[in-house]
């Protein structure tokens, strides 16, 4: 793959798997710790989470894009993260927000929200991991770093 493309793909992907971090460690749970009222919190992260899943969206078809047309292949860490998008995100956040308009004083609705937002983050936490593993792939396959081994050996 040529330099330009490689390039391309890495800080793609690591503007990607750079902002899941930020967002879903870093500024949500600060949210949380930080602001009183909780709903509003949850509101903030919640927006904050829709701009990451539409990100994710963006990188993703940016990345497969590239990687089909440089190796005519579809590469699956790439289309992991997307689909952990796609379901965490659009597939459960709706089910999470209606339950959440409904009123979380129920226990049984308290419940469901939870189990679904712990669904949720476990695909998050799915797509981050799987995010690094993309960028370790991608710097081990830089042409500069085959350069290097092939140097060593």
């Amino acid at each position: 793959m040529s330099t330009v493309w490689s390039r391309a793909q890495l800080l793609i992907t690591t503007a990607w798997v750079g902002s899941l971090w930020t967002i879903g460690y870093l500024v949500a749970p600060t949210l949380f710790k930080t602001l009183a009222d909780q709903a509003l919190a949850g509101t903030i992260a919640g927006q904050l989470f829709f701009v990451e899943a539409c990100l994710s969206l963006v990188c993703g078809i940016a990345l497969l894009t590239i990687w089909f047309a440089q190796h005519r292949r579809i590469h699956r860490k790439i289309v992991g993260m997307v689909l952990c998008t796609v379901v965490g995100f659009f597939a459960l956040h709706p089910f999470m927000a209606d339950l959440r308009a409904a009123g979380l004083s129920d226990p049984d609705v308290r419940w469901k929200f939870g189990a679904l937002h712990g669904l949720s983050s476990g695909f998050y936490l799915m797509q981050s991991i799987i995010g690094a593993m993309l960028i370790l792939e991608l710097l081990d396959n830089k042409p500069d770093a085959k350069t290097k081994k092939e140097a060593v050996n």
